[in-house]
């Protein structure tokens, strides 16, 4: 979005040849245009100046041109020039979407176009352009209030859980919901922002993609792919199974959260996972913790990976062997400590599954 706010505001530029500015309703910068001075310099004033360097005005500058009714303003307007405060006159499109204000898009124009020009083509085409960031802007306004209310649902207090549904049952509209759990590794590029609507929960970013088929998560593992490639190396993510019922996203993120777990510790699953897809994963992320017969196992890692791989490859000592890269008799020797060390026969099937699923748990902690 912010860079079709930039697109706006460099075609209003254009089309009027003149320095353009865009600000929320609180003037807090969101894109402007840069411009050459002209001989005498007034490409820029010192409103301009601080808006850019500092990202919005001070309360002084805003009181000042709220008292010339830019608020309320609904179609192009002048303002004047205050030559004692350094302010140029400027050209105002106000920026809206159903009849409510949400910006203001600003031209240096040195007064050169006339405001109630109603045959100017040049000034009904940015007219629509500020038509179009009043569109972006109440779009993006939805977004934010969707990732509050996503991230109260899932992080925050049970009261504003609650309060948040309605708003989010409400954008969703009935559609079926997948979420994203996105862990980053290290601290994200600059400038990287989440998705639109989505929603920091911890350490992690969730994201709600809607479903266009229940039971179709290509969407939700497409906008996790498309969000990996934006970070660094190492970051996962998970996807949870359709939720249809808002209610039902905690659940949901707390599948999510274990497929993006499971995918930075088992590669041929990651960088992105599915729920549907842990298959055994989901029975050791079930645990509290690996079983306490295992953790003389954990404290010696060469063994514990021994033994995960030769459960990963259902007991054949062939296939742990070239996985592991050994020969036979060191497997077995291996084998034979691991036995000695916990008193547990991995050619027993209780034995093995206890052993597995807390192996995995284990890498999952």
């Amino acid at each position: 979005m912010r860079d079709d706010l930039q697109d706006v505001v460099d075609e209003a530029a254009r089309l009027l040849g003149a320095p353009a500015t865009l600000e929320d309703r609180d003037f807090t910068l969101l894109a402007f245009a840069a411009h050459p001075l002209d001989d005498a310099g007034t490409a820029m004033d010192a409103v301009r100046t601080r808006s850019i360097l500092g990202r919005g005005s001070t309360p002084a500058t805003r009181r000042w041109f709220e008292d010339l009714g830019i608020a309320r303003a609904t179609g192009p307007l002048r303002t004047p020039a205050d030559p004692d405060a350094g302010i140029l006159t400027r050209l105002l499109l106000p920026v809206r979407h159903r009849g409510r204000t949400l910006g203001y898009l600003w031209l240096l124009d040195g007064g050169r176009t006339d405001p109630a020009d109603d045959g100017d083509p040049a000034l009904a085409a940015a007219v629509d352009l500020a038509a179009r960031a009043g569109e972006l802007l109440a779009r993006r306004r939805e977004d934010d209030d969707a990732g509050a209310a996503l991230a109260a649902l899932l992080g925050g207090p049970a009261a504003d859980g609650e309060r948040a549904v309605p708003l989010l049952a409400a954008r969703f509209a009935g559609a079926a919901v997948a979420l994203v759990a996105l862990r980053p590794a290290g601290d994200p590029p600059p400038g990287w922002r989440p998705a639109a609507g989505a929603a920091v929960v911890g350490e992690e970013v969730a994201l709600a993609v809607r479903l266009p088929r229940s039971a179709d998560l290509r969407p939700a593992l497409a906008a996790a792919e498309a969000t990996l490639s934006r970070l660094p190396a190492g970051a996962t993510a998970g996807v949870a199974e359709p939720a249809t019922a808002v209610p039902d996203l905690p659940a949901r993120w707390a599948q999510a959260r274990t497929a993006a777990a499971v995918a930075a510790v088992a590669p041929r699953l990651g960088p992105v996972a599915s729920w549907p897809a842990l298959g055994g994963w989901r029975t050791a992320a079930a645990l509290a913790a690996p079983d306490p017969v295992v953790v003389p196992l954990l404290a010696e890692p060469a063994l514990a990976a021994t033994a995960e791989a030769y459960l990963d490859a259902a007991g054949s000592v062939a296939r742990t062997s070239a996985v592991l890269g050994i020969h036979r008799q060191t497997l077995y020797s291996r084998l034979g400590r691991i036995t000695a060390l916990t008193g547990l026969d991995l050619a027993d099937g209780d034995t093995r599954l206890l052993v597995h699923a807390s192996l995995r748990r284990a890498r999952l902690a």
